[in-house]
């Protein structure tokens, strides 16, 4: 007969056998900016380093110039890419059993099933929950290991900061836009002004053909955007109603974006993302993934951690912006 402890064993890895992959689609198709980001391809794995580079575009190749004929051209180095160098976070969640809960339910191979799936299913929701907000922060949680996400690469100030291992205060080119509604604007958005906000922050998120691709909302501004709208105007994409609810969309100068409501988000703001630039980056071996089960020496128990590592990361910060009521 089969001892609790093999039992647990085998249900564990039957259960999980099939699920590569299936707890970071969770993730991804839990929030609305994840699934985005997974539906243009810029989730994407890495295989290892202490830190995640990032190639910047930041200036234009200084020897263009216009010449006739036998004029001398230039052939002088210009700088035109370098690197921002994030730092890889981590984080964990454990599921466990003890030699007690195995021993009671070593009779009932239907319990400890159920009983297994219940707690790899309760950690896939935790993750997706606990990530779901972190996109949004702004590095500094728990004691700066959490990601750095929205309110770190798209800052209500940009002028200051360290993003990528770059001083914001030193560097023009690697601050976001924004729109302050009590600086900028005429104060706290409305119904009756948000669409004058959007707009002029729209037009200064725009490089030639390079327009934010999403606009993702707290649920105030979801909701001054929506009621600023005729019926005629409320257009919906069921593409991405699946990341919660129905989607509006902005009609901007050279371009539409999608407007995703999203309760993870600080409130009072609106982020406009260009999202060619911005990546979500998991180690190919923690892409939240299950590691191999183990035995605590000081433990009656068996202990599974489901990991993740690695950071949001951008390379064009200027075409980034954020609207918000501080």
């Amino acid at each position: 007969m089969a001892s609790a402890n093999s039992l647990f064993d085998d249900i564990l890895t039957s259960t999980l056998i099939n699920r590569d992959g299936a707890t970071a689609d969770n993730v991804s198709n839990h929030n609305s900016l994840l699934r985005f980001l997974r539906k243009a391809g810029n989730i994407s794995l890495y295989d290892g380093g202490t830190s995640l580079l990032q190639n910047i575009d930041f200036a234009e190749n200084t020897t263009f110039k216009w010449y006739s004929d036998y004029d001398v051209l230039d052939v002088s180095a210009s700088q035109t890419f370098s690197a921002a160098e994030y730092d890889e976070k981590q984080s964990a969640v454990t599921i466990t059993m003890s030699g007690k809960e195995m021993r009671q339910n070593a009779g009932s191979k239907t319990r400890v099933f159920d009983l297994v799936k219940a707690r790899i299913m309760n950690a896939d929701r935790t993750a997706a929950n606990k990530i779901s907000t972190a996109v949004y922060s702004d590095g500094t949680g728990s004691g700066g290991q959490e990601i750095g996400g929205l309110q770190l690469l798209v800052a209500d100030d940009p002028t200051s900061g360290i993003v990528g291992g770059i001083n914001r205060a030193n560097f023009s080119f690697w601050r976001n836009q924004k729109f302050d509604v009590d600086v900028d604007g005429s104060g706290a958005a409305t119904a009756a002004n948000i669409q004058g906000y959007m707009d002029q922050l729209w037009l200064d998120c725009v490089r030639g053909e390079d327009v934010p691709k999403m606009i993702v909302a707290d649920v105030n501004y979801y909701k001054l955007f929506r009621e600023s709208l005729t019926d005629i105007q409320r257009i919906t994409s069921t593409d991405t109603a699946g990341a919660g609810a129905n989607n509006l969309a902005y009609h901007g100068t050279g371009g539409t974006a999608q407007v995703m409501m999203d309760k993870s988000g600080p409130a009072n703001h609106m982020y406009f993302l260009n999202t060619d630039f911005l990546f979500f980056k998991a180690h190919r071996d923690a892409n939240f993934t299950f590691q191999p089960e183990q035995t605590p020496v000081n433990q009656d128990a068996v202990v599974k951690h489901l990991l993740f590592q690695g950071n949001m990361t951008m390379s064009n910060a200027s075409l980034q912006g954020v609207l918000f009521d501080a």
